[in-house]
């Protein structure tokens, strides 16, 4: 889905930044929310995450638009290894598309361009020869409401990404990486006796943890959260941001948020974008996130963080 609407401005491209690239359009991949992929970007068997090392991601002057409309602007953030990363900023300010350019669901629209590069432990993961499913296989996604396959039984869906991945894995493996999923997401405990369950049947709180569980099991490098806790009540998103809390060091976490208190007790470092209704979205001041909170550089960070407006 385009978020075109909701960007107030319409910025030509200068020929400084002109979009690189008119990205091909790919059809939509069931496996994305689940990181599925057919292995490392170099190949199958080749995920840093299989290895245990821990991966990094970082964006060099990243512009991109869909169609005419400029929605980012030379956006560069180094996300750093093992560490959770927040992005904050009001609605419409290009937080979401940053996300999803970060594995490749950007070129989804067919309108989408960009410019700039996305490294993934130093490698362009739009370069040529580069295939989408290689690089979700190391960056999932979690989205904003919890999407498990509904008739789909708990066990299954976890194991889902890796058919879609074409990872093959005897019986006994994948009964290890549901229980190790299931565990890593905070919910081996309450459905431990009840895999067989459909995933439809599940609470709210219960089917996002289930999604990241989804997502864990192809053991990617990096997983991006889309507002992950914005449909859930009190009680589920402490138990969501408990499940980011142990995953830190696991893997590298970029998550957008709106809840300024969510940003602050989940995130190690944080960044603020923002846009006008004549400029597109852009970094406005990145750095650890007490510093952001605590003692911020640019007053139009201060004003947002302390909800002055947005």
């Amino acid at each position: 889905m385009t978020e075109i609407d909701e960007y107030g401005g319409v910025a030509t491209a200068s020929a400084a930044d002109a979009p690189t690239q008119q990205l091909p359009t790919v059809p939509a991949d069931p496996g994305a929310s689940a990181g599925a992929g057919a292995g490392g970007i170099g190949g199958p068997g080749t995920a840093a995450g299989r290895s245990g090392r821990l991966v990094g991601l970082q964006t060099l002057d990243l512009s991109a638009w869909f169609g005419d409309h400029k929605v980012l602007e030379r956006v560069s953030l180094t996300m750093a290894p093992g560490e959770v990363t927040a992005l904050i900023g009001p609605s419409g300010c290009g937080k979401s598309t940053y996300l999803r350019i970060l594995n490749r669901m950007h070129e989804m629209v067919k309108s989408a361009q960009l410019a700039g590069q996305v490294l993934l432990d130093g490698d362009d993961i739009y370069a040529p020869g580069r295939r989408p499913a290689d690089v979700r296989a190391r960056v999932g996604m979690v989205f904003q409401r919890p999407n498990p396959f509904p008739a789909m039984s708990i066990y299954d869906n976890v194991v889902s990404g890796l058919k879609l991945a074409g990872i093959k894995a005897a019986k006994g493996r994948r009964d290890e990486l549901v229980e190790t999923s299931l565990t890593q997401a905070g919910l081996w405990a309450e459905v431990r006796n009840r895999l067989r369950a459909p995933g439809g049947a599940l609470s709210g709180g219960q089917q996002q943890r289930l999604c990241i569980a989804r997502s864990l099991a192809v053991e990617p490098d990096v997983l991006l959260m889309d507002e992950p806790c914005s449909a859930l009540d009190p009680t589920s998103t402490r138990r969501v941001e408990e499940t980011i809390a142990d995953l830190r060091g696991r893997l590298t976490i970029v998550i957008v948020t709106h809840n300024m208190q969510q940003a602050a007790r989940v995130s190690q470092n944080c960044a603020f974008f923002l846009a006008t209704h004549d400029t597109p979205g852009r970094i406005v001041e990145a750095g650890p996130t007490r510093q952001l909170f605590e003692d911020p550089q640019d007053e139009r960070t201060s004003d947002y963080v302390n909800g002055r407006f947005g």
